[in-house]
C-alpha cells in the first residue's frame, strides 16, 4: 500500500473509532464541531401526494464521514407545530451523504414545511408544497424560469428576488453549475472563482457542485420553492452531444466523465431517481407534471440521447457545435434532438392531453436564430437550427392533435426571447402553432448588441429579444392565458443589485402566439 494510502485508511478508522462508539454503543447522538447542513435544504417534483425533500451533510473541512442517519420532519404550519411525518433516512459516502426523502401520503395542493436532524445538528427549515389533484379546477400556476449561474460571472442576486416571490414552482432548465472557468469574463477576479480545476472525476464533480450549493441566495431560492429541473451541456461539459464531445478522446473515455457529472448532480438536487445503476452514464431525467385541470409540464433531456452536431469540425474531435453556411446533414431526418423513444413519449402525451395548457419545458431556444448574410444563411448546429426535422417532428404533433394551447420555455442562449413558433420558421404563410418563452441567464454573458440586432433582423418570429440584462423570468399560467413577466438587472449581476421588470409578454388562450402584455 502506498504511504499516502495508507494515511488515508488510517485516518478513516480513527474517525470511525470517534464518532461510532458514541452513536452506536452508547446509544447517544453524533456531535458536530460545526453544522454539516451547510448546503441548505432542498425539495422538487411535486406530486398530489408528496414530494422529495434533499440534503447533503458535509463535515467542516470536507472530513470522510462514516454510514449516518438523518433524521426528517415534516409540518403543516410555518411555526413547526403540526408535525404531519417524520422518519430517518441512512446515507453513506456511496452517495456522498446525500439524502432524498420521497415523502409520500401528504394532502394535495397543500404547503409543508420540513427540517433534517443528524445528532445535535439541526438544518435550516424548507417550505414545499404538493401539486393539485390531476381532475382539480385550478385558477393559476406561478413558476420561475431560470438557467444559465456561472459562479465567476456574476452574484445570484436572481435566487434573491426568487426566494422572495409567492411561487409555486422553481422551473430550472440548465446549465446549474459551469464546468469551466472563464478568468477574462469574471465580475471581478479573486471574488468569486471556482478555486480548483475543470472537473472530471466523480469527486471532482462533488467538489463543483457543492461550491454552487454554497451560495446563500440559491440557498434561499431552494429551501423557498420546489424546484423542478433538467439540465443541459455545461452540466457535464460545453456541447456534448450524448456520448460525444469537442474533445480528443473515445466516447468510452467521455462516457466514464458523463457517469461521474450525473451521479453527483443527482446526488445534489432533489429527484426521485438517480443513474441506472453505480457507475452507470444513463439517468433519466425527462418527467411530466400535471397541475390540476390547468396544466400538463414536460421537462425534456435535449443532452443525452440526441444526435452528434452535424457537420463537426475534425479539428475539434468530431463533436461539438459550430456556425455553418451549409451543412446536408441537417437533412437527414433519422437525427434526433431528444432521442426516439422520448420523442415518442412527448408526443403520445401531447396528443393526450386534456388540460387546458400545454407547457414544454427544455433547455434552450427553439425558434431559428440563423442569420443572414451575403454568402447565405448561418446556421448554429448546437442549437434546435441544428435539428431542423426534429423541431418540425415536435411542432407537427401539435397541428395533428390541434392543440392551440402550446407553449414552450427554455434557456441557455443568455436572453430574454418572446417568440412565434411555426412548421417553416419565418415564414409568414406558415401558421403559428406554438408559443415560446426563453429566460435570460443568473449570470452568465449573453451576446453583444451587433449580433443581436442582426440575428433579430434575420428572424421575424422573434416578437422580442434581449441580451444585455441577467436574471430570470416569472411565469403564471391562469385559465385565460399565460403570461410572462422577464425580471432582469443590468449585467454584470452584483452582489447588492435588485431586479426590475424588463417587459411582459402574454399568449391568450385558443390563439397561439406571443403578444406585448
Amino acid at each position: 500500500m502506498h504511504r499516502r494510502n495508507f494515511h488515508r485508511a488510517a485516518w478513516a478508522l480513527a474517525l470511525q473509532a470517534w464518532w461510532l462508539p458514541v452513536a452506536r454503543a452508547s446509544g447517544a447522538a453524533p456531535r458536530w464541531r460545526s453544522n454539516p447542513f451547510r448546503l441548505g435544504v432542498a425539495s422538487g417534483q411535486p406530486q398530489p401526494d408528496g414530494v422529495v425533500i434533499w440534503t447533503r451533510l458535509l463535515a467542516e473541512g470536507d472530513e470522510p464521514l462514516p454510514p449516518l442517519e438523518v433524521a426528517y420532519e415534516v409540518y403543516a404550519d410555518e411555526a413547526l407545530r403540526q408535525r404531519v411525518q417524520s422518519g430517518t433516512l441512512p446515507t453513506d459516502a456511496s452517495r456522498a451523504h446525500s439524502v432524498h426523502g420521497v415523502l409520500r401520503g401528504l394532502q394535495p395542493d397543500r404547503h409543508y414545511w420540513y427540517r433534517f436532524t443528524c445528532g445535535d445538528a439541526i438544518s435550516a427549515v424548507g417550505h414545499t408544497r404538493t401539486s393539485p389533484l390531476p381532475d382539480a379546477p385550478v385558477n393559476r400556476l406561478r413558476l420561475a424560469l431560470a438557467s444559465c449561474q456561472h459562479y465567476e460571472q456574476g452574484y445570484y442576486v436572481a435566487h434573491r428576488d426568487i426566494a422572495r416571490q409567492d411561487l409555486d414552482l422553481v422551473l430550472f432548465v440548465g446549465d446549474y453549475i459551469y464546468e469551466s472557468s472563464s478568468p477574462k469574463s469574471r465580475v471581478a477576479p479573486g471574488v468569486r472563482e471556482h478555486g480548483h480545476k475543470e472537473p472530471w472525476t466523480l469527486d471532482e464533480y462533488r467538489r463543483h457542485l457543492a461550491l454552487y450549493k454554497s451560495d446563500p441566495d440559491l440557498q434561499a431560492a431552494h429551501a423557498a420553492h420546489p424546484w423542478l429541473l433538467t439540465w443541459d451541456d455545461h452540466d457535464v461539459v460545453n456541447d456534448y452531444a450524448n456520448d460525444r464531445y469537442a474533445g480528443n478522446v473515445s466516447p468510452e473515455v467521455f462516457l466514464k466523465r458523463r457517469a461521474a457529472a450525473y451521479q453527483a448532480y443527482f446526488e445534489h438536487q432533489p429527484l426521485r431517481v438517480g443513474p441506472d445503476a453505480p457507475g452507470s452514464p444513463n439517468m433519466r431525467i425527462y418527467d411530466h407534471m400535471a397541475w390540476g385541470q390547468l396544466a400538463d409540464v414536460w421537462t425534456l433531456d435535449c443532452r443525452q440521447y440526441r444526435s452528434p452536431q452535424a457537420c463537426p469540425d475534425p479539428t475539434r474531435g468530431g463533436g461539438g457545435g459550430r456556425v455553418v453556411l451549409s451543412c446536408d446533414e441537417l437533412a437527414d431526418a433519422r437525427r434526433t434532438m431528444l432521442g426516439s423513444t422520448q420523442e415518442q413519449w412527448l408526443a403520445q402525451g401531447l396528443a393526450a392531453s386534456r388540460r387546458s395548457w400545454k407547457v414544454i419545458a427544455q433547455a434552450t431556444q427553439i425558434s431559428s436564430t440563423g442569420m443572414n448574410t451575403p454568402l447565405g444563411r448561418t446556421t448554429y448546429t448546437d442549437a434546435w437550427d441544428g435539428y431542423p426535422l426534429a423541431r418540425q417532428r415536435l411542432l407537427q404533433t401539435v397541428v395533428d392533435a390541434r392543440l392551440s394551447d402550446v407553449v414552450t420555455l427554455g434557456g441557455d442562449v443568455h436572453m430574454n426571447v418572446a417568440a412565434q413558433l411555426r412548421l417553416k420558421p419565418n415564414d409568414e404563410k406558415s401558421p403559428i402553432v406554438a408559443s415560446e418563452f426563453v429566460t435570460t441567464s443568473i449570470t452568465s454573458r449573453g451576446l453583444g448588441d451587433v449580433m443581436l440586432q442582426q440575428m433579430r433582423a434575420s428572424n421575424p418570429d422573434i416578437a422580442y429579444a434581449r441580451a444585455d440584462e441577467r436574471g430570470y423570468t416569472r411565469i403564471e399560467v391562469t385559465p385565460q392565458g399565460v403570461q410572462a413577466e422577464f425580471r432582469t438587472t443590468p449585467h454584470p449581476a452584483q452582489a447588492d443589485a435588485t431586479l426590475n421588470v424588463q417587459a411582459r409578454y402574454a399568449v391568450q388562450r385558443g390563439r397561439a402566439g406571443v403578444q406585448v402584455a
